[in-house]
Parts: C-alpha cells; structure tokens; sequence
C-alpha cells in the first residue's frame, strides 16, 4: 500500500468500527466518528505526543473528547494504538485498556467502552465527558495547569511541562453556557497551549442548527482573543495537519480550528441528516456504507493486517521517544533540584508534603468568635505555603469567601505571571468549577470558591468530580441565612441537601474556628474525593473544647461534643451543623440545667459518618435514644434517616426572607428557647 492509501484503511477501520459497535448494542452515535475519523486518525497518528505504552506519563498531550456520544472514536483510537491500561496505583499493567471484545460489547455492562468517556474507568480517557460544553471547560483548567506547572518546573532546564491539550467539540458543546464562559476565560489568560477544533456539521437532534444556531462562531471566538483557523473538508488530512502544525507556532493565545464535516459521511441516506446522530444506520444502510468505503459488506469489528503496525510506527514510537525524552529531562531535574523533582512525585501520587499540617493553628475559646469563611482563610493561607501545588480562587467573591492568598510571593495567575497561586475566575461558577476539575487531573490540588447558592452553577462540574473520584476542593461560604437583608434569592435552603444526595462528595458544613480547621484537614488527605466545604459568613463562637470534646472528631463526620455532666445514656440528643452547633449547644446546657440526660452531637459530614462502622455510629447515636431534634437552617429534607418517627428537625420549609439575621432567627424558629422547647416535647412524645 502506499501511505495514502494505509491512512485511508486506517480511517475506515475508525468508522466501520464505530458502525458495527453502534449497531450491535442498537443504541449510540455513528454520524460523528463516521466524519471525525480523518481528524482523530490524523491527530493521534500524526501529531499527538502519547506514549500508549505509559498512557500516563506526566509530559503527554492532552486529548478531550468534548462531544462524548461519540465514544467510538475514542475507543478505537484506544484499542489500534495498543494503549495499556494502568491502575489505580500507578502500576503499568500491560493488557490492553480497550480490547476489540470491549468494543464488540459496545455500551454494555463491564464493557471498557462506554457509552460516553469515563475517567478512571478506562485508562487513556483524560477526563469524563458527556454533559455537553463541560469537556472544553475541563480543557481549560487542564491548559492553566499546564503553563502553572511548566513555569514552576521548566524554568532551568529541558521542558517537562510543554504538553498542548486538544479538545474536540461539537455545536451542542458551544451552544452551552459552560463552554462560552470557558472560552472567554481562556482567551483572557491566552492559553496558547490549547486547541479547541468544532466540528462544524450543522446538525443536531432536532435538525440542522440553523433552526437555532445562526451566529458566527468565527467572529465570536476572535473576539474572545483566540486564533480562528479553518478547514473546509473533514476528509483532507493535510489539511488538518497543516491547521494543527499552526496551533502548535501560535503563540499568546488559544486556538479554534473549525472543522466543516459531513455527520454520516458515506452514509446514502443518512449523511447530512439528524437520523445519523443518535441511532443505528440499521443492517441495509451499514451494507451501503460499507460499499462506499470499499469494505467487505458483511465483515464485523474488521481491523486489516497493517493497521495496528501503522500505529506502532506513529504513535507508539513518537511516543515513546518522546517519553524517554521527558524521562532524561525529569532525571535532569533530580540532579538539579531534588526538591522539585519530589513535588512532582508526590504530585502525581496525591500525595503530601511532610510537615503539611504542622503549622495549622489552634483557637482559642472565644464567644465573640470568627466567621467560618475568616477561620478558613486563615487556614488556606498556611496550607498553600506548606502544598506548593495547592492554587485556586474565586468566581470574583475572593475577598467575601476570604480565599485570598495573601502570604509574600502568592501572586495572581495571569498572562503576564504565569506563577501566581490566586486565580481569578471572573463570574463565571459554571467554568471555575469544569476548569478545577481540569487541574486536579492535572494533579495539581485546586480550589474554586463562591457563595453557597450559586453552588447549583457549579454543580454539573461537582457531579462529575465525584464521578471521576477527583480531590477537587469547592469553597462555598455565605451558607445560611447569614445574608440577612440579601433575601431568600441568597439564602441557601435545598443546596446542603442536594449536595449530600451526590455519591462521592464529602459534605463539610463547620461548626467553628477548630472545626474548619479539621475539615481543611480532611479535605487535603482525601485523593479520591471532591470536598465541599460549607462555611459561614457571621462569626461563630469559638467553641470551649476544654469541657468540650475536641475537634478531631469532625474526621469521622460526627461526634459527640456535649454529654450529661454524669455522662449517662442520653434520653434526648440534639444534633446539629454549622452555625447551629452552637445555638445547639446553649440549648443543650439548659436542657442539662434542667435535668435532662441530653447530649450534643456535633455532625459536619453525613456522608463521613456513614463511612464508619456500625460500633461507632450507635455510640454516638444510640439507638435506643429515640428523642432527637436536629437544627440546621436548611432543607429538613433527609434529617429523618437520623431523627426518626418520632424526632423533629428545627428546619426550613420554606424559602428565607429580606430581613437582619436576628430577626430571621426569630422568624424561623433558630432560637435557643424554641430548640428547647421543641426539644422538650419530643422528649414526651418518645416517653412511655
């Protein structure tokens, strides 16, 4: 065969395998890997810099399969190049990550080749796609990770940072709210080592986009400062080449390569249509297709002789040298700096400094106390000095949310200081939260921060952090009534439950100065998890642990900070969060005043105390005490699992009100004489 002619057999085999996947699970999207196949083939064959041998290693090019209903192209781009796959230890196992069986078992149960890319579950897959516009975003976190790390880690010798990060989209991907605020982000900071390439087809769901899609995203991105490249046929693979080459020369800013292709290319009937984008061709039309490739009509999951030998000779052996380029470069480094080579191991172990905790401060018994956002930027402060890696902002509230680094040499992240810690996201929750999603695979560990209501924009992003088990940090402060005259449009009633409803995601809501330091503790040693931390916009007292258990306990998601003085079986158990803990507390002393067996639990974290065994969980709650009441200004939604039938929760079920704080803790019942009375009566209910 000549050249040419191998990149034509390696383009079908891309598409006929995407066709028979398709149509033997009856369910998924031929159209886009029947017309994407020239870039996926020319981008991973041709100019990618992935070592399939060590899917991995830290210097690699980042590819993001924005539009992930097309799935296929990804997996066969997996399985041809013979990418390995690597388990959570970071241990090289040597069998395939995508194996043809895989594919045979399209969208099935097991299968390594889902319907939609899922990070974690199959290696080689930089991040979880599906959610439209959320696959650019991450891109845009994994660019800013990428100039983050090379200027802190390149500055004296051989790169190891210089990878680019290519993200394929469609229109669904840039009609999305996400993906323009990620854009104009991303254009703002001139992310120079990111690629954005839209298949430009002209057809979705519902029919062509014209029916709803009519701007010109030519002019759009231009605006947004990012280089606008186009090419006018899908199938010309010089073409995309020569348009990828000028990516990697341009400089100061990101790149958008619009992509004029045919969804269904090949297709008699279905090409051009909507009827190509989520469903089987069906057996007839396969034929056809097949015929117009000049395949073998009735040959299944075909993979011709020279095909896979093509890849080794493009990928795997670029990769490779490329990879034993970096390998030389990070042994330089060692030599070099044997500090900075272990941040990058630890980095990508998730693992920690020694010492990192060791300056965390402890407060002292205050009534007047500190705000849970002021105790927590104090806190980020010294951890971000002790985790080089630890960088992150806000969504334009850093100095309400208090996350602020402020320590000599901290530094805004922007075009001209590439090195700044403090990033600035701009009003832009939905992008900050894809985008710190995007540095944590990076392995940095990043932060994003906002007020605690606008945490339903940034939730898409959450979901998908807990989905890939990724230890992204969510800052959200203002996270009660604490708004006061802000009204119910800031005042977060459904948010805390909705959170605690996400397989996944560690809940933290604080209860004072020594709990958010806990909590900040937890968050860090967590490699596999996202964290939310839920923290306060007045000041809460600073909780005596003299007579009061210590604040270690908010590890294990609950514990119990007030007893009886005698410490007998409690009869009643009052169980609050946050700033209620201690509204709880001074309702708890007078209960004991009046002879009451009553006891505090203190409860930050539902989802970690469900993690403990049985053992501990009944001893801090013993099931034979039946009379609880919890408090917490939020949702009463799902207070029963830990209340029971006969307890009540001192709650909202409604939204908040415009109004001072202490007038809308009159109003709804936060009030130390209404928790003791409820208290009281649930405790003669649950009597004999």
């Amino acid at each position: 065969m000549t050249d040419a002619e191998l990149d034509t057999l390696c383009i079908n085999t891309i598409r006929t395998l995407s066709i028979d996947a398709v149509q033997a699970a009856n369910s998924g999207h031929p159209g886009t890997p029947m017309a994407l196949a020239p870039l996926v083939y020319t981008l991973w064959n041709r100019v990618m810099r992935f070592d399939p041998k060590d899917p991995i290693w830290p210097g690699r090019d980042r590819f993001v399969l924005s539009n992930g209903h097309a799935s296929m192209l990804l997996w066969s781009a997996l399985h041809l190049s013979g990418t390995v796959a690597v388990n959570a230890e970071y241990e090289l196992l040597g069998a395939p990550a995508v194996t043809l069986d895989d594919i045979r078992r399209f969208r099935q149960f097991g299968s390594k080749a889902p319907g939609h890319p899922e990070y974690h579950w199959v290696s080689g897959v930089e991040t979880t796609t599906g959610p439209l516009g959320q696959g650019i975003a991450t891109s845009v976190g994994m660019a800013m990770a990428q100039r983050w790390l090379a200027n802190r880690y390149d500055q004296d010798g051989p790169a190891l940072f210089d990878y680019n990060v290519y993200a394929v989209c469609g229109d669904g991907c840039l009609m999305e709210g996400v993906g323009s605020e990620a854009a104009s982000l991303a254009g703002h900071l001139g992310l120079d080592r990111l690629c954005w390439i839209y298949d430009n087809n002209h057809i979705t769901i519902e029919g062509r986009t014209e029916i709803t899609f009519t701007e010109d995203v030519a002019m759009r991105f231009a605006a947004y400062g990012w280089k606008v490249l186009r090419v006018g046929d899908a199938n010309d693979i010089a073409l995309i080449e020569a348009a990828l080459a000028t990516f990697r020369q341009t400089r100061g800013q990101p790149t958008l390569i619009i992509l004029d292709s045919h969804i269904g290319w090949g297709s008699p009937h279905r090409q051009d249509t909507a009827a190509a984008h989520g469903e089987p061709l069906g057996d007839d039309e396969v034929r056809l297709v097949k015929r117009a490739y000049g395949w073998p009509e009735d040959a299944k999951f075909l993979v011709p002789d020279g095909v896979r030998a093509h890849f080794d000779a493009g990928i795997g052996a670029r990769g490779a040298a490329a990879r034993a380029a970096w390998n030389e470069a990070a042994a330089a480094l060692r030599a070099r700096s044997p500090a900075l080579a272990l941040e990058i191991d630890q980095m990508q172990r998730r693992e920690l400094p020694a010492g990192w905790d060791s300056q965390l401060p402890v407060f002292a018994a205050d009534p007047k106390g500190l705000a849970g956002r002021d105790a927590s930027g104090q806190v980020l402060n010294l951890l971000a000095q002790s985790v080089p890696w630890l960088i992150g902002g806000s969504a334009d509230l850093g100095s309400s949310n208090k996350t602020t680094l402020k320590y000599p040499g901290a530094g805004d992240f922007q075009p001209g200081n590439p090195g700044g810690k403090n990033l600035h996201f701009g009003i832009r929750e939905h992008a900050m939260a894809a985008a710190v999603n995007g540095m944590a695979l990076s392995k940095l560990r990043p932060f994003g921060a906002t007020f605690f209501i606008f945490s339903d924009y940034a939730r898409p992003a959450i979901r998908l952090a807990a989905l890939m088990e990724l230890p992204s940090l969510f800052v959200f402060t203002h996270d009660a009534m604490g708004d006061g005259e802000d009204g119910p449009t800031h005042q977060p009633i459904e948010q805390l439950a909705s959170l605690r409803a996400m397989p996944g995601l560690t809940v933290l809501r604080p209860g004072d100065a020594n709990e958010v330091v806990e909590a900040w503790r937890v968050a860090l040693q967590s490699p596999h998890r996202p964290t939310a931390l839920v923290l306060s916009r007045q000041a809460l007292p600073t909780l005596d642990r003299s007579r009061l258990a210590p604040a270690a306990g908010v590890s294990r998601g609950a514990y119990v900070l007030a007893d009886a003085a005698d410490d007998a079986e409690p009869e009643l158990i009052l169980i609050a969060s946050g700033s209620e803990v201690s509204l709880a507390l001074e309702a708890h002393d007078q209960l004991v005043a009046q002879g009451v067996r009553a006891r505090l639990v203190s409860m930050p974290s539902w989802d970690l105390f469900e993690q403990q065994t049985p053992d501990y969980r009944n001893s801090v709650l013993p099931p034979g005490a039946k009379a609880r009441v919890a408090v917490e200004q939020a949702s009463a939604f799902g207070w029963e699992r830990y209340v029971g039938a006969i307890g009540r929760v001192v709650g909202m079920q409604t939204f908040g009100a415009s109004a001072p704080l202490a007038a809308l803790q009159r109003e709804f019942g936060f009030t130390v004489d209404n928790v003791v009375a409820v208290a009281l009566s649930v405790r003669a209910a649950a009597s004999p």
